[in-house]
């Protein structure tokens, strides 16, 4: 095999061999090539220990493509044969995100174990909701055991402690053989404060350019622009993936023709032809511009959907009333209808938390799923104070709420691990950075963050105590009990009825409206033939519907069709159907 390292800043490279007693073998010293690249021919075992040594020094550094780091992202790296796997999934056929119902989680809280292999056995439950595709948090290397994964420093290599790469390879094969495409979250925005040597070899990022995580990534380096693209490509047609999630797109600083994104966009469609199975790019940016998502005929960069955080912000008001921060904007009474039937709330409008106009509107021909929706998230729990849920703090009948509006929105919804169950653990933000000066600077700067937003600094959890970690794994016993249960046999009627009524997975963006009552406000949107009312205030109402109407999912078996219309009781949501036309 012929190994190729971009290191243009070393005047000397070699790649050293760790016997299996753990000592060092002989160097070989590699050829410099052209623009700083270096090479050399050289045969590696699977599993063999390996690293490059720069300039004239001792020390070993991790390759920058590692796929496997056993002993952490300071150690040497291991090779791997990925032939070793007997892929199963041939037959795989792929999924179109149209249609799809996402379940994101994260490995290392999924299950008590935290592994790759475990996560496996719960595929049962996630194909009993109705779930298309499962959305992993990063899985790349970070230094510690536990981690959210955005600390990553070796884009190539997969967690140890999630089982590495052999065990990633049996979880896709798994998850297609179950159904379920399988997006990875990656991070291409920055790098982790720990087991970062990319300096070392070359200019990966731009001194001087930071973003809110550290030295933003050199894109105007093309040696550093391929080995993003070839990781993107590494994950879906090496480990076989269906798609990626791209994170925080908004601080990848780019001023090239073809943007970054674009290019990725290019090359995974390139591979999906080659493949023959539909590959997903899924951005999250809080632009709210849809050039991410428009097709490059059109001057787009060609992203298959990007998140939509004000359609969670907006929902998020309207069952909790929690109006602080970047939510205030969102109590406006026309905010829930808006994001239902145009997409963004601010497409250009005055937000309030920013201090200027912000976002562009998304063109009427652009089809509603491409905006994936959700009521919860990891950042969006995970970056509160305590990490609470929307069920630590609602009441059955709010969160019957929002499963409704997650499920029947017009975009792809997305559910957070647990959502569907209310579950009771917090997801909260914890790290294990074995270096004790960085815990410190972590803990000290996430309580001060918090503080900046008059948040009770006591109650802000230390992400360095493993017991916050711990804290953060899900209760499995929980979902055969009590509210749990109910909660999820909601969740599992919601998901039927997505993929019975067709009106529900239509692309076209709806009608919405919503009116003021004694205590509170109705909402109202309409799907073609179906139409979902929200009751969120304190009293029964009587809203028009055609008496011939069929209540398809009613929260509160109160709900009723009657002759003055259709009762809506106080705090809850309706799924009527209209009479189709000579069936009366």
């Amino acid at each position: 095999m012929t190994v190729d390292l971009w290191a243009p800043r070393a005047s000397r490279v070699r790649l050293r061999r760790i016997g299996t007693d753990g000592a060092p073998g002989v160097d070989l010293e590699l050829d410099a090539a052209t623009d700083g690249w270096w090479r050399a021919d050289v045969e590696l075992a699977d599993g063999e220990r390996y690293g490059f040594v720069l300039g004239d020094g001792d020390d070993l550094r991790p390759d920058p493509r590692s796929r496997r780091q056993p002993d952490g992202v300071h150690a040497a790296s291991a090779h791997v044969d990925l032939a070793q796997h007997t892929w199963t999934d041939a037959a795989w056929t792929g999924r179109q995100l149209a249609g799809g119902l996402i379940y994101e989680l994260h490995i290392g809280t999924f299950t008590p174990e935290g592994t790759l292999d475990a996560a496996i056995a719960k595929f049962p439950h996630l194909r009993d909701i109705g779930v298309t595709h499962i959305e992993l948090l990063p899985v790349n290397a970070v230094n510690g055991v536990h981690n959210w994964g955005y600390d990553g420093v070796l884009w190539y290599a997969v967690h140890e402690p999630y089982g590495g790469p052999a065990a990633y390879q049996r979880f896709v094969d798994a998850a297609h053989a179950a159904g379920f495409a399988v997006i990875q979250d990656v991070v291409y925005n920055h790098l982790g404060p720990s087991g970062n040597y990319l300096p070392e070899f070359g200019p990966y990022l731009r001194e001087g350019s930071r973003n809110t995580w550290g030295d933003s990534v050199n894109l105007d380096e093309d040696a550093v622009r391929a080995y993003i693209v070839e990781n993107a490509l590494m994950w879906m047609r090496d480990m076989h993936v269906d798609g990626l999630r791209l994170d925080a797109v908004h601080a990848l600083l780019d001023e090239r023709d073809e943007h970054i994104l674009a290019e990725l966009a290019h090359r995974t469609d390139a591979l999906s032809a080659h493949l023959g199975r539909p590959l997903t790019l899924i951005a999250e940016s809080d632009m709210n511009d849809p050039t991410l998502i428009l097709p490059r005929e059109a001057g787009g960069y060609g992203l298959t959907a990007q998140w939509s955080d004000d359609w969670h912000h907006a929902v998020h008001v309207a069952v909790s009333g929690e109006t602080v921060g970047y939510y205030e904007d969102f109590a406006d009474p026309e905010a829930l209808p808006k994001v239902w039937s145009r997409g963004f709330y601010h497409d250009g409008t005055y937000s309030s938390f920013r201090g200027r106009d912000h976002g562009k509107p998304i063109p009427a021909e652009v089809p509603a799923w491409r905006l994936v929706t959700f009521a919860q998230d990891h950042d969006q729990i995970g970056n509160r104070a305590t990490g609470d849920r929307l069920s630590q703090n609602l009441d059955d009948d709010r969160l019957a709420i929002a499963a409704v509006l997650t499920l029947t929105a017009p975009g792809t919804p997305m559910l957070f691990q647990g959502e569907e169950w209310a579950a009771s653990t917090p997801w909260q933000f914890f790290t294990s950075h074995p270096e004790p000066e960085l815990g410190e600077a972590t803990a000290k700067g996430r309580i001060a963050e918090f503080a900046e937003m008059g948040w009770d600094e006591s109650v802000v959890p230390d992400p360095q105590d493993p017991e916050t970690f711990t804290r953060s794994k899900l209760n499995w016993d929980e979902v055969t009990t009590g509210r749990h249960m109910r909660l999820l046999s909601l969740y599992r009627e919601l998901a039927r009825l997505r993929r019975e009524v067709p009106e529900l997975t239509d692309p076209a963006w709806p009608d919405a409206g919503q009116r003021e009552v004694a205590g509170g406000r109705v909402y109202r949107l309409d799907r073609g033939a179906v139409t979902v009312w929200v009751n969120v205030s304190e009293a029964d109402v009587t809203v028009e519907t055609d008496a011939a109407s069929e209540v398809l999912l009613a929260t509160d078996p109160a709900t009723a069709v009657i002759p003055a219309g259709l009762r809506l009781p106080a705090v809850s949501a309706t799924i009527v159907r209209a009479a189709v036309e000579g069936t009366r």
